[in-house]
């Protein structure tokens, strides 16, 4: 094993932002330059380099051999998506042969194979794929007992490597080729493939890279975000293909057993660009100590993106004050917004700006739905975090549930549109053809504008309705988790079709006494902020359920309360916050 070395080249080319009509046509440029991938295992030493050449070399070598099992042009590759060598060149090797790449999860911890293969299998039913690639780790895990393909190819590494290429020219795909399947986290519902063309992801590509991050020829970028999820795959992989940077890569199960190991790979090499969710952060904050601090050197980290919905804006800006002592700049905090439906980026807060953190009359937001300031009469008080304009050729509104554009400050659906918003979902025609007639697409997220700045309050699916107010589930965990100085993400609230609030805790209290003690202080806190009682339950660790991406699957955990069965957490509800908590 070898350290990675400052001097490793980064950026040698003329810098280009995305602007090229395909992911093929991308890589083919920055395959003129010197820079890479460097793949680091958990002591931060590097595992593997795999520069952009020799990507290119393999991908298409790769191609060759995919076309050599008679896949037609178009026909799915479902890819076990590791963070690895051999997943990228997989990748890129569907992107040359004129095949969908087709990215599925990982499972994320000890005991969930179970679970993993029903969820897999369920995935592979809806994708249908010609091939699967997989390591030799993930394939005894593949069940595809329910899938119509007698002619199925399931391939380790060494399998699909060990193909004969086929003699063929290839040929460039179209930007309007589907490029790939982006399965979304499931947070209100069994995941669907997004699916997503050369022209969509290179038009998000480029305003990410140009307009949102504002990358520079010296930046380089760090990630454990797995490749499986939009901010992953489309954030750090491709988009630093696509501007011809250099990026490091921790695997995400190394970052939630060591996660200080993200920052000090920054500070090892200097990385400049980094973005997580904000679990990651908050891990960060959890785990380090004086000693960590004096070690680390984070100046060099000047963009520090969080992508969620909605952004905690406290957790935050606790990691910005604990990590100034590591001359952690606050701001280079960038929130942001996205989702898979629009590639990933919709909007990004401004460069250097930090959170900006609205505060608002919870009343107010809660009886007439509007964000209106705090007063001297206010009772209780909301914070959204400002995640910035939409990106250029992007639109966001905010509508009403009869579609009506509603004016600032007033809550509501959260629609957008652009040149990055999907083709549809893949075997959703009744989705293809509203976006291709209206344009438009309803997030299925709540938010306000203020400024043509978008905050965003939440999911609809999740929103709590009681006797006409809209009380929103994070302001209930908030309280519980301030109350009890529980750790961030260790409650989840609900409702059921009767208007009975449910507060689930993660918790250890083992004395009856201070339980009971900590139920009566929590159900006063709560009836006197909110006016509601809850049904307070308190659960074992590591028992609230996540989606894939790491948001709290408030619809999972509502099924499992009203229809109990002892099943253990499945990989596609667990992510590194979850299993690490």
């Amino acid at each position: 094993m070898v350290y990675m070395s400052n001097k490793t080249p980064t950026h040698t080319l003329p810098m280009r932002y995305a602007d090229f009509p395909t992911l093929v046509e991308a890589l083919d440029y920055a395959a003129l330059g010197r820079a890479g991938m460097y793949f680091y295992d958990r002591r931060i030493q590097l595992e593997n380099t795999l520069e952009y050449r020799q990507l290119q070399q393999r991908a298409k070598a790769g191609a060759r051999r995919l076309l050599s099992l008679n896949i037609r042009k178009g026909e799915r590759v479902a890819l076990i998506a590791e963070t690895s060598t051999g997943f990228v060149e997989a990748f890129f090797a569907c992107q040359y042969a004129g095949l969908v790449a087709v990215p599925l999860a990982i499972p994320m911890g000890v005991g969930q194979r179970d679970s993993y293969t029903t969820k897999l299998q369920g995935l592979l039913a809806s994708c249908k794929p010609a091939a699967i690639i997989s390591s030799d780790e993930w394939l005894s895990l593949i069940d595809v007992g329910n899938i119509d393909n007698a002619s199925l190819h399931i391939l380790s590494h060494a399998d699909f490597n060990a193909l004969t290429e086929k003699e063929v020219e290839l040929s460039l795909p179209s930007p309007d080729d589907i490029a790939y399947l982006q399965y979304t986290s499931g947070s209100t519902r069994f995941p669907r493939g997004v699916i997503i063309t050369h022209r969509e992801v290179m038009a998000n590509l480029q305003v990410i890279s140009h307009d949102g991050i504002k990358l520079r020829a010296s930046d380089r970028c760090v990630s454990w975000l797995p490749f499986y999820h939009d901010m992953g795959l489309v954030g750090f992989l491709l988009t630093p293909v696509a501007t011809q940077l250099s990026v490091d890569y921790l695997r995400t199960q190394d970052f939630a057993m060591r996660p200080l190991q993200w920052l000090k790979l920054i500070n090892q090499n200097r990385c400049t660009v980094s973005v997580a969710p904000p679990f990651g952060y908050d891990l960060c904050l959890r785990r380090v100590n004086d000693r960590d601090l004096a070690e680390l050197d984070l100046s060099c980290w000047r963009v520090a993106g969080i992508g969620a919905e909605p952004i905690p804006g406290q957790q935050l800006t606790e990691f910005g004050e604990r990590f100034r002592q590591a001359q952690f700049d606050p701001h280079a905090f960038m929130p942001c917004y996205g989702l898979a439906e629009n590639a990933l980026a919709v909007s990004f807060s401004a460069e250097a700006a930090g959170l900006q953190v609205h505060e608002i009359d919870r009343d107010i937001l809660e009886c007439k739905g509007k964000a209106v300031a705090p007063t001297a009469q206010t009772r209780a008080i909301s914070t959204f975090v400002n995640c910035g304009k939409a990106l250029p050729g992007h639109a966001i509104e905010i509508r009403n549930e009869m579609g009506k554009r509603l004016a600032e400050q007033e809550i509501g659906h959260i629609y957008i549109s652009g040149p990055s918003l999907m083709s549809g979902y893949f075997q959703d025609l009744a989705s293809q053809k509203e976006i291709e007639s209206t344009g438009w697409m309803d997030t299925g997220d709540l938010g306000y504008l203020l400024d043509d700045n978008l905050y965003v309050t939440g999911r609809i699916k999740d929103l709590i309705i009681i006797h006409g107010r809209n009380i929103w589930p994070q302001d209930i965990e908030y309280v519980a988790e301030k109350e009890l100085g529980i750790h961030s993400g260790n409650a989840i609230a609900f409702v059921t079709a009767q208007e009975r609030i449910v507060l689930q805790i993660q918790c250890r209290i083992s004395s009856e006494e201070h339980r009971q003690q900590t139920l009566h202080a929590l159900t006063a806190r709560i009836q006197s902020e909110f006016g509601v009682t809850a049904d307070i339950e308190f659960v074992p660790p590591h028992s609230i359920p996540r989606t894939s991406s790491g948001k709290p699957a408030r619809a999972e955990a509502k099924r499992r309360y009203l229809t109990p069965t002892g099943e253990t957490i499945s990989p596609q509800q667990t992510s590194v916050a979850g299993y690490v908590q």
